[in-house]
């Protein structure tokens, strides 16, 4: 009897200990050495706003820059008749780059791996592009002048800030997002144009009459363009032009397009951080200056999901 009762408390005992047991032992060691934790999921879906900075580089045409100033300063003229003066400057491109930083919004909308949403930025550069140009062109003109046409010009345009709307997809590889972007772009510059102008002449046949003399009274010699008491009819080439200084500054809003890529990184549900590249092309709206402005930003952001 006693040993029966012993065997059944030994029973009863390891019965209750290895339920306690079983809640203790550590199952992942049974899945082997492959297994790992499981990864939370991100859920792309909602609203986000954040900031960026980064570094911006751009350039701008200046086509037809000095054209329509010089077109009417040489209005009904023999400069602009017989020399071409208001097309003689060249108009070469400018460039400039520097630090831009900014703010952006968006929403996303997110199905199975696929992420599409649309989102607006706004950039601050204030950087300013320039060029100049001199020429100088003289021949005798049909009136018997000597005429010269003397131009230095320069012409430049200050980005101030610009801004996007765009649409985005991205493909969802765990907490990164690689994603492709695109969609319209405005800006505001502030363009300035500058030409010097020294349009003077004389009259060679007078002149070269006058050189030849041996005997009598020289003739006078007819000029235009010069300083007061600055042509000497013995010595024109020491003359002193008058400069006439013609200016047109404005600033003017731009619209144009915008492409642009990057790589989001999920740094958890709600703190979202990004690297993205973004080009910008300005179309300058009128069309007699003919400015096109691009520019080419590469920058980080960061945002808070909502």
């Amino acid at each position: 009897m006693r040993t029966v009762t012993l065997a059944l408390l030994a029973g009863f005992t390891l019965g209750a200990i290895a339920p306690v047991q079983a809640a203790d032992l550590d199952y992942g060691v049974l899945r082997g050495p492959d297994y790992e934790p499981e990864v939370p999921v991100i859920d792309w879906n909602g609203i986000y706003f954040g900031g960026h900075g980064g570094y911006t580089s751009a350039s701008a045409g200046f086509k037809n820059a000095y054209k329509p100033l010089l077109s009417d300063a040489f209005r009904l003229s023999i400069a602009e008749s017989e020399l071409n003066a208001s097309s003689l400057l060249a108009s070469r491109g400018g460039s400039a780059e520097g630090a831009s930083y900014g703010a952006y919004v968006g929403y996303n909308y997110q199905f199975e791996d696929t992420v599409v949403g649309i989102e607006a930025d706004y950039t601050r550069f204030d950087q300013t592009m320039s060029t100049r140009d001199s020429i100088a062109r003289f021949r005798t003109d049909s009136l018997g002048y000597l005429h010269t046409v003397s131009l230095d010009g320069m012409a430049s345009a200050r980005v101030e800030d610009y801004g996007t709307i765009r649409a985005r997809g991205g493909y969802v590889m765990g907490n990164f997002m690689p994603y492709l972007t695109g969609g319209l772009a405005i800006g505001r510059v502030q363009s300035d144009q500058t030409v010097a102008i020294r349009d003077y002449g004389y009259d060679v046949a007078a002149y070269r009459s006058n050189q030849a003399l041996t005997t009598g009274n020289p003739i006078a010699v007819k000029n235009f363009g010069y300083t007061a008491n600055g042509f000497d009819p013995n010595i024109p080439e020491a003359g002193r032009p008058a400069t006439n200084t013609v200016r047109s500054t404005k600033t003017k809003t731009m619209g144009g397009f915008t492409l642009g890529g990057g790589l989001e990184f999920a740094v958890t549900q709600n703190i979202l951080l990004r690297g993205e590249y973004q080009y910008v092309m300005l179309n300058d709206f009128q069309q007699s200056a003919g400015n096109r402005i691009s520019i080419s930003t590469v920058r980080a952001g960061a945002a808070v999901k909502f």
